[in-house]
């Protein structure tokens, strides 16, 4: 290691000990725990899928690759709230944007806080009919929104072709089943809570086909169901006289700010 610092030599025989020993652990021909790792996931849907109230806190973190292969991370917080089938509150705040979302069943409102502007689209459906709209129609995904699907399993689990399960895993004090997957364009993992409410902890996704393998991820917290939700009306309150525009004005209200552009994948 002829010109590598000591202490750079140490850290670089340290990864790649960290490296061999995960290979050994999983062996790229093997899968551990399918069967484990798919009953915990199952458990976890027909969990989320029998709540009609649901509410809860999330840090949201998105990362983006510069074209000179520096990795950014952008950060934001917010919460979330579901009357289930036809009715959601998110709110998110970030360095960018300040965003209120409200879905009543027939309408769909987003505030920008910032520029106190805000958006109406007709959107009757349900919750899943609304997310498929604001992801292929709109452009504009919920965050998390695999997880607030009826049927998170069937969804997740779409062309996975290897599943893990690494044990247990703490996350915001409550330990958790910690679950990895494999599929065509992206890897992901679940971090899903211990006993009888077995919520999603925290999600990741990593992007196999972007240079660099950005990854998205949600940590949630503040876990409620049933009675604990005490969610608003799902009506739009305009309590700051907020002027009403089309939603393709209402900028820098998403993860991604307006002025970065995507770039093509690797």
């Amino acid at each position: 290691m002829s010109g590598i610092a000591p202490r750079t030599a140490a850290f670089v025989v340290a990864a790649f000990m960290s490296t061999a020993v995960l290979a050994a652990i999983f062996p790229s021909n093997a899968i551990a725990g399918e069967d484990d790792a798919k009953s915990l996931l199952k458990a976890m849907s027909d969990y989320l899928a029998g709540q009609k109230a649901i509410s809860f806190s999330y840090d949201n973190n998105l990362e983006v690759v510069t074209p000179d292969h520096q990795k950014l991370l952008l950060a934001s917080s917010g919460t979330v709230e579901i009357g289930r089938p036809d009715k959601i509150r998110v709110t998110r705040k970030g360095g960018f944007a300040d965003v209120a979302m409200v879905f009543d069943g027939k309408t769909l409102t987003v505030l920008g806080k910032d520029a106190n502007l805000y958006a109406t689209v007709k959107a009757p459906g349900t919750i899943d009919q609304l997310i498929d709209e604001l992801r292929d129609k709109l452009h504009r995904p919920l965050p998390g929104a695999d997880l607030l699907l009826p049927d998170v399993y069937s969804t997740l689990m779409t062309d996975v072709t290897d599943i893990k399960d690494l044990g247990s895993g703490v996350i915001g004090g409550a330990e958790c089943d910690h679950l990895a997957f494999r599929a065509k364009e992206v890897d992901w993992q679940i971090w899903i809570a211990q006993g009888e409410n077995p919520y999603p902890c925290r999600y990741v996704i990593t992007a196999k086909d972007v240079d660099q393998g950005p990854q998205y991820s949600i940590q949630i917290s503040d876990w409620k169901t049933g009675t604990a939700v005490t969610a608003k009306e799902y009506t739009f309150d305009n309590a700051t006289g907020a002027k009403e525009v089309d939603l393709p004005k209402l900028g820098d209200i998403d993860d991604l700010p307006d002025h970065f552009t995507m770039g093509a994948a690797k």
